[in-house]
This record gives C-alpha cells, structure tokens and sequence, in this order.
C-alpha cells in the first residue's frame, strides 16, 4: 500500500528515515507521538534503577535497572523518530523524550531545594524541569540530526542513531562541568556487565542504542514477512520487478544486520567468559579488612551545632574506640572510613580535646600481633580564608603520629581534595548567585583538588577516595591508572546522599559505583551518611551491604585487585577521546554514504533531496 501513497506526495513530505508519507489514520498525528514519546521518556528513567518498592514487574526488584527496559524504551523514540516528517517532528520527539527521562532520573534534586534549602516548591519544580530541559536539547538536537542526514540504508541508520545518541551523552557529561546522571548504560549495568571492562559506560550505551534501534526495525519487519507470507497474491498484484529486486536487497541487509545484533546480543545474554577476558590481566593483591560507617545524622541536623554537629563528634570517634577494641580481640579491621562531611567543621574548629583522645586511639591500636596499628579516612572540610576551602578526605595511622611535638600533625596525614565540584552546591556558576542565595543550606565555592591526586599506602593496599558523585565520571577516576605500577588497588567512595532524602537516588549512586568498579577491575567500599554503604566487588557484585536509613557499621573484607582492564588501559592515557572519535566516525560514514547518493526512496516516488525535512 505503501508504493501507492508515494506517489500522492512530495518527496519532502516523506518520513525521512523510512520514506512513508505521513498518515495521521495510521499512526496518529502529533499529539499521539507525543504522548508516545513521554511515557517512553518515563520508562527510560524507570530503567536506570526502578523507583518503586511496592510494585515492580516481574524479575525486577525496587532500586534494581533494567537493561532490556532501557533499550525497549529507546526502541519506542526510534520508532516515534522514523515516523517523523519534518525535521522539527524529530527534534520535539527526541527532546521531549529526554527531558521526561532527565527529569524523571534527577527530580530528587526538588528534596535538597526545597526541603533541606526552603525554596518554594514551585520554584524547585521549575529549576528541575528547566535543567531537565536544557539537558534535553543535546538529544533533541541528536534526533533532528538523525533525521536530516540519515541515508536510506537501515544498518548505517542504526549506526548514525547510536553515534548521534553517544555524542548527546558524552556533551552532557561534559557541559557546565558535566552532569552524565542517568546515562543510558547504567541501566546496563547487569545486562551488559560483560562489556563494562572494555568499553565503559558510554560503549554500554552505545550497543543498547544500536540494539534500540535494530529493535524498533525488527517487529515491523517481521509483521511484513508474515503479511508477505499470508498474502502471496495481493504483493504480486502490486509488485514490480524493480521494486521487487530493491525489496529483496533492502531484506538481505536487514537481515544482515539482524545478523550482528544477535551475534551482539549472544555476548550480552552469555558474556562470563568476555568478561572474564577484560579482568584476566588483573590480579589479587590480599585482603583488607574495613569497617565502613553509616551516621545516619539528618540532613536538617548535620550541620547544626547542637545537634548533628554534636552528634558526629561524638559517635564517629566512639565507633573508632569500638574498632580498636575489636582490633585488641582480634577480630578488628585494619581500616575504619567514615562519609563524606563525617566531621562536619574545620580542623582548627575544634581543639585537643577532640583531636587528642582520637590520636590516642590510634596509637592504642598497635600491638605486637599488628605493629602498623589501624588507619582511619574520614571526610572533613579543609582550609581557611586566604588559602581557600576544600571538600576533602584524611587519612591517619599510628605511624604518622611517631614523634610529633605539641603541634598539630595534620601536614602529616593523608590528604584527599574533591576534584569535581558540585555546581550550585560546591561552586557557583557565573550569573547564578541569585539562586543560590534563595536557599538556606551551607553552599560555598570551594576549591577544586588536583587530578589525579595520588593514593594512600595503607595494608598492603593503594587507597583512592573519591567523593560524591566524583565516581560519575569514569575518565577521571581511570587518570590514576596511567602508571599500572602506582595504580588504585582498592576505590573508596565517600558520600552523603541525605540531602535527597530516602529516593531512588541512593539505589542509582550505587549502580554507579558498581560500574565503575567493573569499568577499573577493582573493589570499590561506599561509606555514606543514609545508604547505601556497601563493598562491591571488582566484577560489580555487593559483597555487603548496611540498610539505608540506619546508624551503625559495616564489617567487610574486600580483595584488593592489581593491573588493568582494556577500559582502564585506553582510558588512563586518552579518556574518553577514543569514545567521541567512534561516535564521530558513525555518523561521519553514515553522512557520506548519504551524501554519495545512499539516501533514496525506499520504494521509488521520486528523489528526495538532501536536507529535504
């Protein structure tokens, strides 16, 4: 029926992707996409950790993603985007997609504006919605791209898409210092766990945008060799030898690159063995025993002198005197990490009589079956006016202690400063001070770390703290891995996630540092302030875990790994320039074909020009 339309419409009123003319008895008109492309958008954030805990659909459990949601949702855009008209259809459809799924992966943010920094609600809604949006417009700008450079022939459309949908992730990854919450490829974080170690997060979701899109291509074609199948005489009647020759050759491709996806698919399905090849050059470096703390302090208390202030300085250094107690029965850990802000004031804020009893802890925990003592990490903020404050980790063992005078040893610890600064709550971009003075929370613009920044030597292990959501970004913690001899053999994260309350967002900054740790072939220990404090293993498994929302401590050992993965290798010396080079390359291939002429009409009515909409 198709070869009878073409002809009762112009060329630019064509699909550009599929070469139909629009049909509003068919497929609906704009508002139906739209819908379409809303509740796809929806189901695309759903997909990055499941938000509800009291109903999921089978085989998925609250805080839990789903690749193959992931790339059913991205197929349902493919398929709005190839029933699209005109360029502008696109655009809306891919943008209005995108910022359902931004918004609906980061709306928690409305809990830290609102409820911890008493901005009007309307105004918080407004402020997600508007940088849901703006984060929109790489993917809108992705499907209008699509659209209007695609050549007809479907495989390098599927190749175009998922270089296009790439290049929209890794710019949001990038602008105003980036902010990739929610990428496509968490959500891959078990499907697609084969591929972690050597692609990373942007390659995961490179492959479930080709297989989105082969996917949106399948059911259609299926329902057409079926309907070819059932109605012999009815495609004779209207088929023509060349129309036929240039169908069988259109199926031969597709069937092609059915071919591929399901060879890709295979991996993905049965990919212990792929994966095990990306770890086989890391090794096990002995164990480390850890006790990672969970304060609990609410975030309207935290820092308040007389209540969560006063809290942490009391509880933190009492469960260090419980882990050197343990450690004299022999069952203690050779490290205590407590969260991001444990200690929620300056050093020089407090005086010897907090510092003093906590360094005699650790020199009590040395003893003649264990002379290196006990190490203790411990976020704290650090600084002063004219030097500038950073958001930073310390890190202390008994050995640092030897021989001290009555000064403050501090230039003898450890020191960790938060690289990746938080905009709006670590630093304030030009302009926006405005904003940020509409809330009442403790911002301040803090001055950023070096990277990379080296580890801590502790118990056999090389120590790497990160802080926040400094595990979102890959490239960056993959920069301490250039030298393999000097390389992390354990990660830890120190978080405090209260600022959005009991949300999804806990469940989603886990799957991210579980992907970092598949990504890097290494352990990654989580001690947060809420939850989820956890040990992940270097294959992305949790090894423990502490229940959200509780105080107390989690008693772990971990295997510290040596050596790197693929990912880590080509990472640690070009970051994520080989990722953007594919990318470009895709669309680049897929643009030439199109400009050699590739780009016709799949069932003849006419040339459609290039740049038609």
């Amino acid at each position: 029926m198709r070869s009878l339309f073409d002809n009762l419409h112009s060329p630019s009123s064509l699909s550009p992707l599929n070469g139909e003319p629009p049909g509003r008895s068919a497929w609906g008109g704009d508002a139906f996409w739209s819908l379409i492309c809303l509740l796809a958008g929806a189901l695309q954030a759903m997909s990055i950790a499941w938000p509800w805990r009291g109903w999921s659909p089978p085989g998925l459990a609250a805080g839990e993603p789903s690749g193959w949601l992931q790339m059913a949702s991205l197929a349902v855009l493919v398929f709005a985007l190839r029933h699209a008209h005109r360029l502008g259809q696109a655009l809306w459809r891919a943008w209005l997609f995108a910022t359902v799924w931004m918004a609906g992966c980061f709306w928690w943010l409305f809990v830290s504006m609102h409820t911890y920094g008493g901005l009007p609600a309307w105004l918080a809604v407004l402020a997600v919605a508007a940088l849901a949006a703006a984060l929109a417009l790489f993917y809108g700008a992705a499907g209008w791209a699509l659209c209007a450079w695609a050549p007809r022939t479907r495989w390098l459309q599927a190749l175009m898409f998922a270089g296009l949908w790439t290049l929209a992730e890794l710019a949001r990854g990038r602008w105003l210092t980036g902010f990739p919450w929610g990428a496509g490829g968490y959500a891959q974080v078990d499907l697609m766990a084969a591929w972690a170690p050597w692609v990373g997060v942007y390659g995961m979701g490179l492959i479930a945008a080709l297989l989105a899109y082969a996917l949106a291509l399948a059911l259609p074609a299926i329902v057409g060799v079926l309907g070819r199948l059932a109605f012999p005489r009815a495609q004779r009647r209207v088929g023509q030898p060349q129309r036929v020759r240039r169908a069988v050759a259109a199926r031969l491709t597709d069937a092609l690159a059915a071919v591929a996806a399901l060879a890709l698919l295979a991996s993905l399905v049965a990919g212990d063995r792929w994966r095990d090849a990306g770890l086989r050059a890391t090794t096990d470096t002995g164990p480390l025993h850890v006790w990672l703390l969970q304060g609990n302090i609410p975030q309207n208390e935290k820092f308040e002198t007389g209540t969560g202030v006063a809290t942490a300085l009391s509880w933190y250094p009492a469960q260090i005197a419980e882990a050197v107690r343990a450690r004299h029965s022999g069952t203690g850990p050779d490290l205590v990490v407590a969260p991001e802000t444990a200690v929620p004031v300056l050093p020089q804020q407090l005086g010897p009589e907090f510092w003093e009893p906590l360094f005699a802890l650790l020199d009590a925990s040395v003893s003649p079956a264990s002379p290196q003592g006990m190490g203790v990490m411990v976020g704290i903020p650090l600084g002063s006016f004219q030097s500038g404050y950073t958001n930073s980790a310390w890190a202390m063992s008994p050995d640092m202690l030897k021989g001290r005078d009555a000064g403050f040893p501090g230039e003898r610890f450890y020191r960790y400063s938060k690289q990746h600064l938080v905009p709006f709550g670590e630093f304030i971009p030009p302009l926006f001070r405005w904003f940020t003075d509409l809330m009442h929370i403790p911002l301040g613009d803090f001055s950023r770390g070096a990277l990379p920044q080296p580890g801590w030597r502790w118990a056999g292990q090389r120590l790497a703290p990160n802080i926040c959501y400094e595990d979102l970004f890959g490239e960056e913690l993959a920069a301490s891995f250039l030298d393999p001899d000097a390389a992390p053999t354990v990660l830890v994260n120190l978080s405090n996630i209260g600022w959005f309350g009991d949300t999804v967002a806990i469940d989603q900054h886990m799957n991210i540092s579980r992907l970092r740790a598949m990504e890097l072939g290494r352990p990654m220990l989580r001690a947060t302030n809420t939850g989820a404090t956890v040990a992940i293993d270097h294959r992305g498994q949790l090894t423990g875990e502490l229940p959200r929302l509780t105080r107390g401590h989690l008693d772990v050992t971990v295997q510290g790994r040596a050596g790197l993965t693929p990912y880590a290798a080509w990472a640690s010396r070009w970051g994520l320039w080989p990722v953007w080079g594919l990318c470009l390359a895709l669309v680049g291939l897929a643009w030439a074909v199109r400009r050699s002429g590739g780009r016709r009409p799949a069932q003849g009515g006419g040339s459609n020009p290039r740049g038609a909409p």
